[in-house]
């Protein structure tokens, strides 16, 4: 038994020893580029002039100058075919997990259980050469029970009927619709289910190609989760020269999320029996007919189930919206009558505009009364930050019906004093007194019990309010019972992110969504520009529910600096409520003036021991992975990069189910 354990041990050492010598490898390959050695060149006399001499821009600018250079040096190097960019790296890293994907596919095919998948198809005019190669990827396909079902929609140009013909009479599993008239994408789609005999219906354009392994990883997660009705996979695009390039790796299933915009899209497949039970695509929502399918599948579906792999390219080609996102400007318009259609059914009154940018969507949630709302903000002199706060909130705000809370926590300069005596006329603010050594999670906790409100807001001291509608936004996600908690978008005061978000895993623990992304940036693919579903937000400025609040048992008080707020939503996450960012609730955050940063040596134990504390009771989630992150991006940065050959990186083991919500 003895030896066993020792063999084993050793062929652990071995297979790591192996895989330093390939990342050292690695590493000297690209030191040895001409690209390196410009850009080491450049960082050194970066750091060596300016950022010794000017710490705040290695805090602020530097991650902006890091995108600038990629965006308008290295970006075009890559265009241009000279220097490989990260996803390249990326799917060299993924080819072997393909391999032993494909490998699986004959075993596969002696299980009686594993489902037929029909893929629907609509044909119009597309270049012969674009729907070659779409069919060609069905037929590729490791996994073999497909039935691939086209409905041609009167198509005038040359040559697609008969190589459509032709298909048929290749393979049985094609079948043909040639309809006799045009119909649109709605009623060509409906014409091709029609024909779909499949367990499970999945939805391809007649320009676009699935990966070889697709069908194989659908069946497979169909085989491992069969209680879930939906499934949908990561994607990327193409271009018309075959190149593969801006890969999106999305969360897993995320109700709020998927109103901001269509993140689903592709590659999605459905349960036959539900999608017939909807009726299949609706008139009226041309060019968001899947949008519209996809909402109404969210109300019905069991478990939505997200595969976190490529398995869809979208080809990015003239006339596409896959190239340009005006070239259907009608499916925005049928996108915002599907959702309007949606908050209808499920009787959420609300409100559906456009939102930042093209393809994106925010709902004005009507409050369902003048919810009383506290507002809570700890506080020790400083009194010119706690001023601006305070003037910024009862200056701006919109919103009447809500009590400011200040909580005094051992102040001894006189300022402060006169200033609280100067609030003593001010009917919308009341001073508490909390005398015992800081601890904000104690702080927070007193000043709930002290307060009677229905909603509780959560605000650092050194924060600045800009949007006037701020609690009307936020009150609009956290009057829905299954939301638990509501955070906002933060702002450095030179206009770079401070917090968009709390992604678990990244640092150990956590880390902010997009920190130093610009405040014009979108982020990536929109993400800090949308409403969405995170695992966590700031307490620097959260809002929830009185009930929920107590429900979950408040702040963890051992967690008196770091680590209580996403201790307090992981909390309300595993009682099964949502948490909601909004990036329409905007401060700044000059954070840590009052209390300072941890540089001490006492400081930073505490703030290890914190973090062990939290590590210990959440390390299975953070294990697990963020759910709205995704298992290829990076846990070692918070701008949402690929991970090459991080730890963890394939996780074969990985449900990507959660509790649907509404």
């Amino acid at each position: 038994m003895q030896d066993n354990h020792s063999s084993e041990q050793e062929r652990l050492i071995r297979e790591q020893a192996r895989t330093i010598e390939r990342l050292n490898k690695q590493i000297q390959e690209m030191e040895q580029s001409k690209v390196w050695r410009i850009a080491e060149f450049f960082r050194r006399l970066i750091r060596v002039h300016f950022l010794n001499w000017f710490p705040s821009i290695q805090i602020y600018y530097l991650p902006l100058f890091k995108r600038t250079f990629r965006r308008y040096v290295l970006q075009p190097l890559i265009r241009g075919g000279f220097v490989a960019d990260s996803y390249t790296k990326w799917m060299r890293l993924e080819e072997q997990f393909v391999k032993q994907t494909v490998a699986r596919s004959k075993k596969m095919e002696s299980s009686a259980k594993l489902p037929t998948i029909s893929l629907l198809m609509p044909v119009y005019n597309v270049e012969p050469v674009w729907l070659e190669a779409a069919i060609c990827s069905v037929l590729d396909q490791s996994y073999g029970r497909w039935q691939l079902c086209i409905a041609d929609d009167c198509s005038t140009k040359p040559g697609i009927r008969p190589m459509l013909e032709a298909f048929a009479r290749k393979d049985e599993r094609i079948t043909i619709s040639f309809l006799a008239e045009n119909l649109g994408i709605v009623g060509a789609s409906n014409a091709a289910l029609e024909m779909a005999t499949g367990d499970y219906i999945g939805l391809l354009d007649n320009d676009d190609t699935l990966a070889p392994h697709a069908l194989q990883l659908v069946a497979e997660a169909i085989d491992e989760k069969p209680e879930a009705e939906c499934f949908y996979s990561d994607e990327d695009k193409i271009s018309e020269q075959g190149r593969r390039y801006e890969p999106f790796f999305k969360p897993d299933w995320s109700p709020d999320t998927l109103r901001s915009y269509n993140y689903l899209c592709h590659f999605t497949v459905i349960k036959r029996d539900l999608f017939l039970s909807l009726g299949g695509f609706r008139p009226g929502y041309d060019g968001s007919q899947d949008y519209d399918l996809f909402l109404r599948v969210s109300e019905q579906a069991r478990e939505i189930e997200h595969i976190p792999h490529i398995l869809y390219h979208w080809r990015a080609i003239e006339g596409s919206v896959g190239k340009r996102g005006d070239a259907k400007m009608y499916a925005y318009d049928s996108a915002k009558k599907a959702l309007n259609d949606h908050l209808d059914r499920l009787h959420l009154p609300a409100k559906v505009e456009d939102g930042l940018f093209l393809g994106s969507y925010r709902i004005r949630y009507q409050l369902a009364g003048q919810h009383r709302v506290a507002i809570i903000i700890p506080t020790k002199d400083k009194v010119s930050v706690l001023k601006r706060c305070v003037d910024s909130i009862l200056s701006c705000s919109t919103y009447g019906n809500y009590h400011v809370y200040i909580v005094d926590n051992g102040s001894s300069e006189q300022a402060t004093f006169e200033y609280y005596a100067s609030l003593d006329e001010q009917k919308r603010v009341s001073l508490f007194h909390f005398d015992e050594p800081f601890n904000f999670s104690k702080i927070n906790n007193f000043a709930v019990r002290e307060t009677k409100e229905e909603f509780l807001v959560f605000l650092n001291n050194d924060t600045e309010i800009l949007s006037p509608e701020w609690l009307e936004e936020m009150l609009g996600y956290a009057q829905r019972q299954d939301v638990g908690a509501v955070g906002s978008l933060l702002y450095y005061p030179n206009n770079t992110v401070q917090h968009g978000g709390i992604i678990m895993g990244i640092g150990g623990v956590a880390g902010h969504s997009h920190k130093y992304f610009h405040r014009r940036e979108y982020g990536y693919f929109g993400r800090l520009k949308i409403v969405q579903n995170l695992s966590g937000v700031t307490a620097a400025c959260l809002m929830m529910r009185r009930s929920v609040f107590e429900e979950v048992g408040g702040f963890e008080e051992f967690l008196s600096h770091a680590f209580n707020d996403v201790d307090l939503c992981l909390k309300v996450r595993s009682r099964g409520y949502l948490i909601v960012y909004t990036p329409f609730a905007e401060l700044y955050h000059h954070e840590s003036i009052s209390r300072g940063y941890e540089t001490t040596p006492e400081k930073k134990d505490r703030f290890h021991q914190e973090w062990a504390f939290c590590d210990n009771r959440w390390g299975h989630m953070f294990q697990a992975g963020d759910p709205y992150y995704n298992c290829h991006l990076t846990l070692l940065r918070e701008d949402f990069s690929i991970g090459l050959g991080e730890a963890a990186r394939y996780k074969s083991d990985k449900s990507g189910v959660v509790d649907k919500g509404l």
